[in-house]
């Protein structure tokens, strides 16, 4: 049985472990103030769940803007014409 979806909850909390535990946090705090019908636990973690996801979107955009397209430095000039290397001969040792 192939799940797609604890894969990809798996492959996002490694990325960003801080900000998906405090997604938890909060999605823990809306759905026990949901079912006790405590609307101020829901309201809590609904801010804490936005902002997080706020903080994740906001890292990710940052992150996005570093990325910059720099070219490696090459210290030696290519080269098309390779001499080719020259032929290993064993050569027999007398006894």
């Amino acid at each position: 049985m192939n799940l797609p979806v604890p894969r990809f909850i798996r492959t996002l909390y490694r990325r960003e472990p801080i900000s998906s535990f405090i997604i938890l946090v909060g999605a823990v705090n809306m759905v026990m103030g949901g079912v006790g019908e405590r609307w101020s636990l829901f309201s809590l973690g609904l801010v804490i769940t936005l902002l997080a996801v706020a903080l994740r979107w906001w890292q990710g955009q940052k992150s996005q803007g570093m990325i910059t397209d720099n070219k490696p430095r090459r210290y030696l000039p290519p080269s098309t014409s390779h001499q080719p290397l020259p032929m290993l001969t064993q050569e027999h040792r007398r006894p």
